[in-house]
């Protein structure tokens, strides 16, 4: 197990400053960040071993350096590993940089846009299913299944693979968010099931590795030119299988949820698709869904005057960062055409930053762009469920939904 080594720090020694586990609702946290921003940067929190929170962006975008700041002692809060290490995320430079690299092959500009009619196929067989039903759970219903189904295309897994993908990938996170470690521990040795099975596969009949990122994987050499040892492809292949099917379900369901607040904005949209691109982004910064990517520093550092040790868990609050008003003007309300937007670190930065990226800005443009032209309107009919740490957004969003 890969979280063994970091340091457990001392309840006695700073106040429980954060505390995660505390009830939230939509809008609640957002509260909390920007009195942690104003008053106390350098959170101590109990939750979890007790970890630092970083609510700041200049002081987030300095921990992800990876020369000062480690993801191999700790990469997330709370630990959500049961296994060994599953590169890239879980090594630092340059171990990590042979597999990044495989995995970036496969997510070209030209294998992406080969994904995209099939993005809006699916999309559209599950509105077809979702919109009649007049309500439901949009989350459940469409936000879950989409990312499965785009990453089964892009990981050329046979339909029921895929099947079990969604099926392990939806139990793993629930587990996750009821710290059910059980659960977790028997989900996850699915999915460690499938990613030997797969590359079992693409061992007896190799595909393009441009293509397929296994194939990529199984391509690929260290710097020693040697092939991946297999624990670590396993581990690689299991963490690819399931690092794209929990955010997009949350950013999705976020933005459900802003569109009912502002009807207006809804209609605008749905009237001007061809401002989809600059919307998302605005959402994404509005919304990002992480908070408890982690790091540990390489020495000891004293920040906002806290002393931070080598080894102490650090949690980098993206969704602090990105509403953090000495970057970011109004950070609280949705603009259109912000100019510094690209700013935005929702999918983090550096050497760890989201390999998928590519392929989740057109997912997630397709998946909005789709439920706008299917519904005339939609608005909340119940109540909105949260996310526990180290996401944050919605997992339940009960719309009632006016086809169109």
């Amino acid at each position: 197990m890969e979280d063994r080594s970091y340091a457990k720090m001392d309840r006695g020694s700073y106040a429980n400053e954060y505390d995660p586990t505390a009830p939230e609702d939509f809008d609640s946290s957002y509260q909390v960040f920007a009195d942690l921003r104003a008053k106390c940067p350098v959170a101590h929190s109990y939750a979890f071993d007790g970890f630092w929170a970083l609510s700041r962006y200049a002081d987030i975008v300095a921990a992800l350096d990876s020369d000062n700041f480690s993801t191999y002692v700790r990469n997330v809060i709370p630990s959500s590993s049961l296994t060994g290490r599953r590169p890239p995320l879980h090594l630092d430079p340059p171990d990590h940089t042979p597999y990044r690299k495989a995995i970036d092959r496969a997510l070209s500009a030209r294998r992406v846009a080969a994904i995209t009619p099939l993005i809006y196929r699916h999309a559209d067989a599950l509105l077809d299913k979702l919109v009649p039903l007049g309500e439901a759970d949009l989350v459940e219903h469409y936000g879950s299944p989409l990312p499965a189904l785009v990453f089964g295309e892009w990981m050329g897994l046979r339909a029921e693979q895929t099947q079990v993908l969604w099926e392990t990938g939806r139990a793993y996170v629930k587990a996750w968010e009821a710290f059910d470690r059980d659960t977790v521990a028997k989900a996850s040795k699915k999915l460690e099931q499938m990613s030997v099975e797969v590359i079992a596969e693409r061992r007896a009949a190799p595909r393009d590795p441009d293509v397929d990122p296994t194939s990529s994987l199984l391509a690929a050499r260290d710097a020693n030119g040697n092939a991946f040892p297999e624990h670590l492809l396993a581990a690689c292949v299991r963490q690819v299988l399931v690092v794209g099917l929990v955010a997009p379900p949350i950013v999705l369901g976020s933005i459900a949820v802003h569109l009912c607040r502002a009807p207006d904005l809804q209609s605008h949209l749905r009237m001007h698709p061809e401002l989809l691109d600059e919307a998302l982004e605005e959402f994404l910064r509005l919304y990002t869904p992480y908070r408890g990517f982690a790091r540990t520093s390489k020495t000891e550092i004293e920040l906002h005057g806290r002393t931070i040790r080598p080894g102490e868990p650090i949690a980098m609050m993206y969704a602090s960062a990105n509403r953090d008003p000495a970057v970011f003007e109004d950070p609280d309300e949705f603009k259109l055409g912000r100019k510094n937007i690209r700013d935005h670190i929702a999918f983090g930065r550096g050497a760890h930053r989201c390999a998928g990226m590519p392929l989740a800005r057109v997912e997630m443009k397709i998946t909005l762009e789709r439920l706008l032209a299917r519904t005339r309107h939609f608005e909340l009919c119940g109540p909105v469920v949260m996310s526990g740490m180290p996401e944050l957004g919605p997992i339940s969003v009960p719309l009632r939904l006016e086809p169109a």
